[in-house]
C-alpha cells in the first residue's frame, strides 16, 4: 500500500525504475506511460509492448457443472468450448444490462478461469456467489491478489516468449494452457488473449515471479508500454471499456461525462460486438436482448472527415451540421489514433444510422466535425 492506501503491485519499482509516470488507476499506482503515449502505441503495433495489467482480476470457477452453469449466467455458449481455448461473454442482469464482461479460459471440463475488470472484481464476486447451485456443484475462488498479470503483445511477441518461456509456451490466439516448464521456473498460466488487438499473451503467475519475468522479457526486447497506450490500442481495435462504453445500474454510479442519465445501460444487442453472444441457450437477460434484436440503437465507429477538436466521451452527435440537425446519440469513446496519423475517431451508441452516413461531432461549443459512420475496427 501507498501511503495515500493505493495499491501498488509486484512491478511497482520496475516501473519507476524505467521512469513511469505513476497515476491512480481504479485505486491502483500504475504507469500512464514511459516515454509517450504515441510512441509506446506504435511500439506494440509494430514491435512489441509490455503491459502491468495485474489490477484486472482471476477467478477460477469449479466443480462437476462449472460449464452448465456458466452456460445459464452468461451471453456465450460455454460448453461449445474445448479445453485448452478461451471465450468472450458477457454477464447480464434480469432486465438485460451489462453487468460486466470477461474473457473466460477452459482448463477442463471443472474448471474455468475469468478475468474481471479491475473496477468490478467486488461487484462481480458478489454477483457470481449469488447464483451459485446450492448443491455445491460449483464453487468459485478469487486468485485476484495471489496473482500477476502481465500482457505481452505484438508481432515481435511470439519471438519474445520464445527467448524467455520456451517454444512450449508460445500459445496460438485465443488458446491457454498452464505454463510449461522453462529455465526462470516461473509457473501458473497462459493465454493467447489481450486487449491490444495484436498477436499476444497474457501471463498470470504468482506475485513473487513478476519481476524476474518482467525484467527477463524487457531484457529480452520487449518494450514496456502505459494505461494510456493501452486505451488508445483497444479505441482503435473497437474493444468496450466497461464503466465508459457501458455501466451496470447496479452499481448506483453517475459517468463522469455530461450524457443523459441511463444511457450506458446497455445490452449485448446494443454493443453490436460480433463475438461473445450466443442466442442458441438459455441464459439471464436474454428475453430483453431479444427484444432489442430489430429495435434500440447500436454501437458503432465514427472516422473524422477533418482536422479539429478531437471526438471525447459525452460529445454529441448529430445528422446535420446545422441547427435544425438531429441528434442521433453520444460518444463514450473518442480520440485520435496513433496509427492514422492522429485521425479523430469515436465509438457510442447512436440511432437509426447507416454505415457510410455523415454525421456531426459536437467537438466543442463552436464546431461540428464531420464524419463516417464504420463499422470497428478502425486498423
Amino acid at each position: 500500500m501507498s501511503d495515500g492506501n493505493l495499491v501498488r503491485t509486484p512491478l511497482y519499482d520496475n516501473h519507476l525504475q524505467a521512469g513511469a509516470n505513476i497515476v491512480d488507476f481504479h485505486g491502483f499506482e500504475l504507469p500512464i506511460w514511459y516515454t509517450s503515449i504515441q510512441e509506446e502505441h506504435m511500439s506494440c503495433r509494430n514491435k512489441s509492448g509490455l503491459f502491468d495489467v495485474s489490477h484486472m482480476g482471476f477467478f477460477e470457477f469449479e466443480g462437476d457443472e462449472v460449464l452448465p452453469w456458466l452456460n445459464s449466467i452468461g451471453t456465450q455458449q460455454f460448453i461449445n468450448f474445448a479445453s485448452g481455448k478461451c471465450g468472450y461473454t458477457h454477464f447480464l442482469d434480469e432486465n438485460g444490462h451489462i453487468i460486466d464482461d470477461m474473457i473466460f479460459a477452459i482448463n477442463s471440463e471443472k474448471s474455468v478461469f475469468g478475468v474481471p475488470n479491475a473496477s468490478m472484481i467486488s461487484t462481480m464476486w458478489d454477483w457470481f456467489n449469488s447464483k451459485l447451485p446450492r448443491d455445491g456443484s460449483v464453487r468459485i475462488k478469487d486468485l485476484s491478489s495471489e496473482t500477476s498479470i502481465i500482457a505481452l503483445q505484438g508481432p515481435e511477441s511470439v519471438s519474445i516468449l520464445r527467448d524467455v518461456l520456451g517454444e512450449e509456451n508460445n500459445v496460438s490466439r485465443f488458446s491457454c494452457q498452464n505454463i510449461a516448464k522453462n529455465n526462470l521456473d516461473i509457473t501458473g498460466w497462459i493465454q493467447g488473449t489481450g486487449y491490444t488487438g495484436e498477436r499476444g499473451v497474457e501471463i498470470f503467475i504468482p506475485n513473487s515471479q513478476a519481476s524476474i519475468l518482467w525484467d527477463s522479457l524487457i531484457n529480452s526486447g520487449a518494450i514496456p508500454v502505459g494505461l494510456g497506450a493501452r486505451d488508445t490500442l483497444r479505441l482503435e481495435k473497437g474493444y468496450l471499456l466497461s464503466g465508459q462504453d457501458f455501466l451496470w445500474p447496479g452499481l448506483d454510479i453517475q459517468p463522469d461525462i455530461q450524457i443523459p442519465e441511463g444511457f450506458l445501460f446497455r445490452n449485448s444487442v446494443e454493443t453490436n460486438v460480433p463475438f461473445g453472444l450466443n442466442l442458441d441457450h438459455d441464459f439471464i437477460g436474454k428475453e430483453s436482448v431479444i427484444k432489442s434484436l430489430n429495435s434500440g440503437s447500436r454501437w458503432l465507429g465514427l472516422v473524422c472527415q477533418e482536422r479539429g477538436p478531437n471526438p471525447r466521451p459525452g460529445h454529441m452527435v448529430f445528422d446535420g451540421p446545422g441547427d435544425s440537425a438531429k441528434k442521433v446519440g453520444y460518444v463514450t469513446s473518442g480520440g485520435p489514433s496513433p496509427s492514422l496519423n492522429k485521425t479523430g475517431i469515436a465509438m457510442g451508441y447512436f440511432e437509426d444510422v447507416s454505415l457510410g452516413q455523415e454525421l456531426w461531432i459536437q467537438a466543442s461549443s463552436r464546431r461540428r466535425i464531420n464524419s463516417i459512420v464504420v463499422k470497428t475496427p478502425f486498423v
